[in-house]
């Protein structure tokens, strides 16, 4: 196995991310998170790459933070970390990284994603998850709140009554029932969930990715803003995309039935 505690591969246009400290069911540590950040950021900047794949190594997906990690475990006798520093530092920069991604980014959920693992995962814009991964909210259970940007994702994906059990009872939640009300795109048999990510990522990267970037974009900022600013924001989008090599593409492919081949990013 690789000392990289963040495993980069390629297949076409699909990068896949794989976190990579298996022994610890990949929990985060600073040096996870500053390998991490650089992944996100050399994938951002590549533009061969057309869609993102983020996944654990071995039996977790990711199990949150590691208590034992110098960025939050106190010296002996000494005065309490400033978790609020950690999160500052580490998961607000990752959040706004991956919501703010060029291309659309699929999460494979292998295992336990808890903690930050799971809001990691409900940042991706599409979740896969195999039938034996589970999702936890255990920020309570330590005396904490949701972060990494779980008190904005919980309530937009699930409501807020859902929102408030998951985060309040902190119990674990089955994939499958993770699906059935919502809370991540689809559950899969765990054989073959790494295909079904695969298939999913490389048919996103056909797509006109620019586009779905920006319908990210728009459906996030949508429940915070009236519906006159959501409708100028659509034609300001519009606008935009309207003039861009996709949508020129897209009709002419149409016109001539055959397929498209997109390029803008």
């Amino acid at each position: 196995m690789s000392d990289a505690l963040v495993l980069q591969s390629t297949n076409g246009p699909v990068r896949t991310l794989t976190l990579n400290r298996p022994s610890s069911l990949n929990s985060f540590t600073q040096a996870m998170h500053a390998e991490l950040m650089a992944a996100l950021e050399a994938a951002a900047a590549d533009v061969q790459v057309r869609a993102l794949v983020l996944t654990g190594a071995g039996r977790g997906f990711c199990a949150g933070q590691d208590l034992a990690d110098p960025a939050v475990a106190p010296a002996p006798g000494g005065a309490p970390k400033d978790l609020g520093d950690t999160v500052a530092r580490f998961y607000r920069p990752l959040v706004l990284r991956l919501k703010t991604f060029p291309v659309p980014v699929v999460a494979a959920v292998n295992g336990v994603a808890a903690g930050a693992g799971a809001n990691l995962a409900l940042c991706c814009d599409l979740v896969l998850a195999a039938r034996s991964a589970s999702f936890i909210q255990a920020f309570a259970k330590i005396g904490l709140v949701p972060d990494t940007g779980g008190t904005w994702l919980l309530p937009r994906l699930v409501g807020r009554a859902r929102a408030l059990g998951l985060a309040m009872l902190g119990d674990k939640l089955p994939a499958e029932e993770a699906e059935r009300i919502g809370l991540i795109w689809r559950c899969v048999d765990d054989a073959s969930l790494a295909d079904e990510a695969a298939a999913l990522a490389t048919r996103l990267a056909a797509m006109p990715v620019a586009a779905l970037a920006a319908t990210r974009a728009a459906l996030d900022a949508g429940p915070s803003v009236s519906l006159e600013d959501a409708l100028d924001e659509e034609a300001r989008l519009q606008s935009r995309l309207g003039r861009a090599h996709d949508y020129q593409e897209g009709v002419a492919a149409f016109a001539a039935r055959r397929a498209p081949v997109f390029k803008d990013r």
